[in-house]
């Protein structure tokens, strides 16, 4: 059976989170870096919060890759957050751990695991 991506996009004030469930890959890649493409070219913080990611082939390390740099042109960033010991595993592999930022999860949430948000970036 094929696994669906659903995105959830939620503005707040000074970042976007985009929580990410199912499998990120070739055919689900496109949806991906067309809502990271959006939220980067805002230019603030946009967090991907990682944790019901349960599959990501190398097309998904590309995009989030490209979405980090097209965050930074913008004057923003791109943090991961929850990441899955297995997607960490594969970032750590290929470097891209060093271009990634992180944010660490909360342990425990009212509604389950998810970003231990940074404080504003300095206006």
């Amino acid at each position: 059976m094929e696994q669906i991506l659903t995105l959830h996009v939620q503005r707040r004030p000074g970042y976007v989170l985009v929580a990410a469930a199912g499998e990120i890959d070739i055919s689900t890649v496109p949806r991906l870096r067309a809502v990271l493409d959006s939220a980067a070219a805002e230019g603030r913080r946009v967090i991907i919060d990682l944790h019901e990611i349960t599959f990501i082939d190398a097309s998904g390390l590309g995009a989030l890759a490209d979405a980090a740099g097209r965050a930074a042109a913008a004057g923003g960033s791109l943090h991961v957050t929850a990441v899955p010991s297995s997607v960490r595993r594969l970032l750590k592999i290929t470097g891209l751990d060093r271009d990634l930022l992180t944010v660490p999860a909360e342990a425990e949430g009212a509604d389950g695991p998810g970003p231990a948000l940074p404080s504003p970036e300095p206006s």
